[in-house]
């Protein structure tokens, strides 16, 4: 048999493979759940402050810094603390999240013409490098995520008596970057051909030839009838003949109307009616 290099592939459908849709459906998903971690100041919220109300709580985001309340759905935002947005965390999570934004659109740019399905194959080269950019991206907003929800509590100084709370923001970035993560990366293994072939939605041409071959619909068996057209027999083996089955019966039979007669000659008396 030929390599596995030189053999001839060939695609039994013009669908587009499952791989690039489910990578088109998971990037712009994780995108949009990154831009929403990125600009909403909800990285983390501080509760229990000292000389404020106890329904009173920082939410505090890479951006902004807003102070709301439980009992009010306004917040005030603008709040200025230099302390908290020097710290390195907060100027690597500004670069990396915004890089983040702007590699997946880039990637999506890159994979839309190769995942267009009008062609008889799909072009596995820019689809796998557009998922390759998606991946990227994903890893670039969940390092910035992880290093702020690790070192959480130390990020400024809180006293012990604050509590630190994990904000939305941050379950939005996990989820929107494992998102790009898969993705980028199922799109990526386009490139080789995998798994007989199926990750592409291809089929080697012999094993198409031979399943053809071996499915094809074995020729009708011809059955031979025999004839009824036989010239038949004077003699036959019946003992009795066919008048006697007229007169043996088992049940009476309707009597045959007499003949009637016709006379000719008519000396009766005529009646009033035949004149």
């Amino acid at each position: 048999m030929p390599n596995r290099s030189t053999q001839e592939w060939i695609r039994l459908s013009l669908r587009t493979p499952g791989i690039l849709i489910f990578g088109m459906v998971m990037a712009p998903c994780g995108w949009i759940l990154n831009l929403t971690s990125t600009v909403a100041p909800n990285w983390r919220t501080l509760h229990n402050l000292p000389s404020t109300p106890p329904d009173q709580f920082i939410q505090q985001g890479i951006w902004d810094i807003c102070r709301a309340t439980s009992t009010n759905t306004r917040a005030e935002c603008n709040l200025q603390d230099t302390a908290y947005f020097n710290n390195q965390i907060i100027e690597v999570a500004q670069g990396l999240m915004v890089a983040s934004l702007i590699v997946t659109l880039i990637g999506l740019a890159v994979a839309i013409p190769g995942v267009r399905c009008w062609r008889d194959r799909p072009n596995w080269t820019l689809a796998g490098l557009g998922g390759l950019l998606i991946f990227l991206s994903g890893v670039m907003t969940i390092i910035p995520i992880a290093w702020y929800t690790h070192i959480l509590p130390n990020v400024t100084t809180v006293t012990s008596t604050i509590d630190v709370r994990v904000g939305y923001c941050i379950i939005l970035g996990y989820i929107g970057g494992i998102f790009e993560v898969l993705g980028g990366f199922v799109m990526f293994i386009g490139i080789c051909r995998c798994c007989g072939g199926k990750n592409r939605g291809e089929t080697r041409v012999d094993e198409v030839t031979a399943s053809r071959f071996n499915h094809q619909k074995p020729p009708p068996r011809r059955v031979e009838v025999p004839s009824l057209n036989r010239a038949r027999s004077t003699a036959s083996s019946v003992p009795y003949s066919k008048n006697s089955m007229d007169e043996d019966v088992s049940f009476p039979r309707a009597k045959s109307p007499a003949a009637r007669s016709v006379n000719t000659s008519y000396s009766g008396r005529p009646y009033d009616a035949d004149l």
